[in-house]
């Protein structure tokens, strides 16, 4: 499938800033799963530095705008091509050991009711069976947090929206992440984008999911708020051990006023 991006975020500052710096996780990833056709970042007024590679594999590239800033308006455009590899994440370069991702954050740190979801589903399914305990982790925390928009906020975490039983996607993988790591298998937070829901409806935002780290096989991508492992369908840009670390743009700026934000995205797919 060929899927073309339109994604825009505009910042605007009550009063000019004297200074904006911005670390972009905004490149499609590089795997046996998508191939980047056309890509563009642009930002009017902002120098780039050289695109590097982290260790888990990430594209990243830093932005900065000098002088009295009002707005910042960041565009992303482009094309991608998908297959599907049943959430598989084959022959993408990293350095760093899957281990790394065993450990939690705030966000995603397991407490005693995100440990009793994990252990239960996980019950009767031999250690040895890392795939099928991985869709049973999933499938609790589906069915544990209903996706409800605007019952949560972005500094929510797994545990708060577990006792909530409401979320969306940010919770549902921050959920799976806690009880993945309760389970002793390493899960990262990914972030990107979203063709359309399993339902056939457009997906109009940025998108998020797990990895789990499958003896075997790998990292293997599972979206609880979907109830599915990403296909054709998705395009995945970077991940990170929640969604503060995998965010596609984080920065600071120099100045004391008021920040709005809004985020608009776009994916359409294109005739081949």
């Amino acid at each position: 499938m060929r899927l073309s991006v339109s994604h825009v975020t505009r910042y605007r500052y009550a009063a000019p800033i004297r200074q904006v710096v911005q670390s972009h996780r905004l490149t499609p990833s590089r795997f046996a799963g998508q191939r980047t056709l056309d890509w563009k970042v642009e930002v009017e007024g902002g120098r780039f530095s050289q695109p590097f590679t982290d260790g888990a594999g990430d594209t990243i590239r830093t932005m900065s705008i000098h002088g009295a800033v009002e707005a910042v308006d960041i565009h992303v455009t482009g094309t991608v091509e998908t297959v599907d590899l049943a959430g598989v994440l084959k022959n993408h370069g990293e350095r760093i050991s899957p281990l790394v991702y065993l450990r939690t954050t705030r966000a995603t740190r397991p407490d005693a009711a995100l440990r009793k979801l994990a252990a239960k589903a996980v019950s009767g399914i031999p250690e040895t069976a890392g795939l099928d305990r991985a869709h049973a982790l999933s499938a609790a925390v589906a069915d544990g947090i209903v996706y409800a928009p605007g019952e949560t906020h972005a500094h929510t975490t797994a545990a708060e929206a577990l006792a909530l039983a409401l979320g969306v996607c940010q919770d549902h993988t921050h959920a799976l992440i806690a009880c993945a790591v309760s389970v002793g298998i390493p899960a990262r937070y990914v972030s990107g984008y979203l063709f359309a829901n399993a339902d056939g409806v457009a997906h109009e935002a940025s998108h998020a999911w797990a990895e789990l780290h499958i003896e075997g096989l790998g990292w293997v991508g599972f979206d609880a708020a979907n109830r599915c492992s990403p296909d054709e369908r998705y395009i995945r840009l970077g991940s990170g051990i929640d969604s503060v670390s995998a965010a596609p743009i984080r920065g600071v700026s120099f100045g004391t006023a008021n920040e709005d934000l809004d985020v608009t995205v776009a994916v359409t797919a294109v005739q081949q």
